[in-house]
């Protein structure tokens, strides 16, 4: 089955646990709207190639660990969307859920959104019952702190921080967790792959402040401008436009480099270079044609 397929059943599932009787409806409705549709679900759909390529002899166990990647991303954006954060009204070209469904549904939609994240890797470890602590780990490392979402979103409150540091926690966490969570549901050892994902969780945060300084809201999704709006640090503000491509090419060299052998290398590295193409709209794909 493709990748985007299972990714959306594996969500589905878990969204459905979640939306089980005697849930809050108000909720409900919110976890289904801030899951579907999706974006790209660049996230998992890298897990179940890092799973691919280790052998995936789990499928079910790949799924849920990408299903649980793409839970924790949502929620992410729920929260960043919030009044407190970035006061987004649009994401994913519809309203943010704070707008659609108030501001504490929202606040909890996110909360319930990190609890299922968990409670998925929990209910597919009858298979490989032993691999299931070190995903929670590794999941647990992405999404707290010191290194994880949360403490990328904290950063924003801070007076100095580097780019480099608020980019690993903001969006590279998510990244490594895709590779290493990928490898551990195969049954590969995990570390190994960390720094590939950290390389394209760098790549991917250089393109959207590309995204964010040089493309309009109908062409994103979401609001632009608003990393200079609310004073955020920036790529493409600090390196210009040029040297952010370049940062960016240079990265997914790296993430290349970065690929430990395993047996489906080469057709990862196939996929990354196609993928890391679409981290950017249309508009600047022209650029670097």
């Amino acid at each position: 089955m493709e990748s985007g397929r299972r990714i959306e059943i594996a969500l589905d599932r878990a969204v459905a646990h979640a939306e089980a009787p005697g849930a809050p409806p108000l909720l409900a409705e919110a976890l289904r709207y801030a899951v579907f549709p999706g974006g790209h679900r660049i996230r998992p759909r890298l897990c179940l190639s890092v799973a691919r390529a280790c052998g995936d002899d789990d499928p079910g166990g790949s799924e849920a660990a990408a299903a649980a990647i793409e839970l924790l991303h949502c929620a992410s954006l729920v929260h960043d969307d919030l009044p407190c954060f970035d006061d987004a009204p649009m994401r994913r070209q519809k309203p943010s859920i704070h707008v659609a469904f108030g501001e504490p549904i929202a606040v909890l939609t996110g909360d319930a959104l990190i609890v299922l994240a968990f409670e998925t890797v929990a209910r597919s470890a009858g298979s490989h019952p032993g691999r299931l602590v070190r995903l929670v780990g590794l999941l647990g490392r992405a999404a707290g702190s010191p290194s994880g979402i949360a403490a990328g979103q904290a950063w924003e409150s801070e007076a100095h921080v580097s780019l480099s540091d608020y980019q690993q926690a903001k969006t590279g966490a998510l990244f490594a967790a895709a590779t290493v969570a990928g490898a551990a549901a195969a049954g590969a050892e995990p570390e190994p792959w960390r720094r590939l994902g950290e390389c394209l969780g760098e790549a991917y945060q250089v393109a959207d402040d590309l995204r964010d300084v040089a493309c309009r809201q109908e062409e994103i999704g979401k609001p632009a401008g608003r990393d200079a709006t609310l004073g955020r640090p920036n790529a493409a503000a600090l390196l210009g436009t040029g040297g952010a491509l370049d940062r960016l090419s240079r990265l997914t060299r790296d993430a290349v480099a970065a690929i430990p052998a395993c047996p489906g290398a080469a057709a990862l590295t196939a996929e990354i270079e196609a993928q890391a193409r679409l981290f950017l709209p249309a508009s600047l794909r022209a650029v670097v044609a």
